[in-house]
């Protein structure tokens, strides 16, 4: 994208141009923006006029161009402009036009009922009269040339951000990012910086230096879009003689009978018969066990188990843990560690076959009652 369509001026025109082709020939889209308008801009950019290809109306459309346009500030500056507007006897249509915009907010801007197009086709935009309903799908991800939301240094990719993302998730706030660092076991101004890109989005809300809200299963489902539960672990399969749920009685037995003289054994259930403890959606499944990420640590356990390894029909699967976050804060399910329901969501939107629909599954049982499994944070609320 060159320099004038990075301007708003050029994002007004090449949003003209976008119209123009949605619409078809015999439409009219004309901008009448006054030639001093940058001089007198207030709110708006530009203003255009659509005439259908009757000529029997026209239609003033208002634009406003942003070269980057976050969830916080179409909350913040967006929306209450778009709500003045409505209180006027007859208001005006209101156009949003960006680069590219976030399916945050592009979700922001539809429940507020504002019109809105970005350049990679992402447009959703009504006016009653004359009538036209635009609704289009583009890019899902930022363009790497654009300026926007995904090119800053901060994402949600990577172990420490996953550490940070369980924080947010598994404990209630009040809390500060000091408390969330040492937990994370990452820099403060790293963890200063995430939280301020989250607050963009509308994951995580402030008050002074306190994190005093935060949406929970936004947050899950942002950390999911950077994360493949089986490109970031590496895995190795297995089968068993007698199948995943005599491989679970026997692990109960191991567990209870040498957890007391083994030091750190660290193995948890995420996957299909996890999410079945849970909210019993689908039959059959691997079981999948996470264990520590020693190049021997799935064939020390498939001994003990009684597994072989296979390169095919594996119905078990062991997962090297791409980061110890999966082995924290997890549940006793009959004697055998579980992983935290926060981590079995991200294994499951990130999983394949039918695991994301049972991460829905979850989500649903979750939003029920969040005091069950959301913890307040202390000093000894560690694990």
């Amino acid at each position: 994208m060159d320099d004038a369509n990075d301007s708003e001026e050029g994002l007004v025109k090449r949003a003209a141009q976008t119209l123009r082709s949605l619409l078809g020939p015999d439409w009219q889209v004309a901008d009448m923006t006054p030639g001093d308008a940058q001089a007198s801009r207030s709110f708006f950019d530009a203003r255009l006029q659509i005439t259908p290809p009757d000529r029997s109306r026209y239609t003033d459309v208002l634009v406003s161009a942003y070269r980057s346009l976050t969830p916080r500030a179409v909350e913040r500056n967006v929306g209450p402009i778009h709500e003045i507007l409505g209180e006027t006897s007859n208001p005006p249509v209101l156009l949003v036009v960006a680069p590219w915009l976030s399916q945050r907010t592009q979700n922001e801007l539809r429940t507020r009922g504002i019109g809105y197009l970005d350049l990679t086709g992402n447009v959703d935009w009504s006016v009653g009269a004359p009538a036209i309903r635009i609704l289009t799908q583009g890019a899902s991800k930022a363009p790497k040339a654009n300026g926007g939301e995904e090119t800053k240094s901060v994402t949600l990719a990577g172990p420490r951000a996953g550490r940070v993302i369980r924080f947010l998730t598994d404990f209630q706030p009040p809390y500060r990012a000091t408390q969330i660092a040492d937990e994370a076991g990452t820099s403060l101004p790293w963890v200063s910086r995430l939280l301020g890109q989250l607050e963009d989005q509308l994951l995580v809300s402030r008050d002074g230096r306190s994190i005093v809200k935060t949406d929970w299963e936004g947050l899950l489902r942002a950390r999911a879009e950077t994360y493949s539960l089986l490109r970031h672990n590496s895995f190795v399969g297995m089968t068993s003689p007698h199948g995943p749920q005599a491989v679970l009685r026997d692990l109960r037995e191991l567990m209870n009978s040498k957890a007391s003289q083994n030091g750190d054994r660290s193995i948890a259930v995420t996957g299909p018969l996890a999410s079945r403890a849970i909210a019993p959606l689908t039959a059959g499944g691997q079981l999948m066990l996470y264990v520590q990420a020693g190049p021997r640590s799935p064939d020390i356990w498939a001994d003990e188990l009684g597994l072989l390894r296979t390169e095919d029909d594996a119905d078990v699967l062991f997962l090297r843990a791409y980061d110890d976050i999966v082995f924290s804060r997890t549940r006793q399910v009959d004697g055998i560690p579980h992983v935290a329901l926060t981590q079995l969501v991200l294994d499951g939107l990130g999983g394949p076959g039918r695991m994301p629909a049972e991460a829905e599954a979850i989500l649903q049982h979750m939003a029920m009652d969040t005091d069950h499994w959301r913890m307040s944070w202390n000093k000894d609320a560690r694990g």
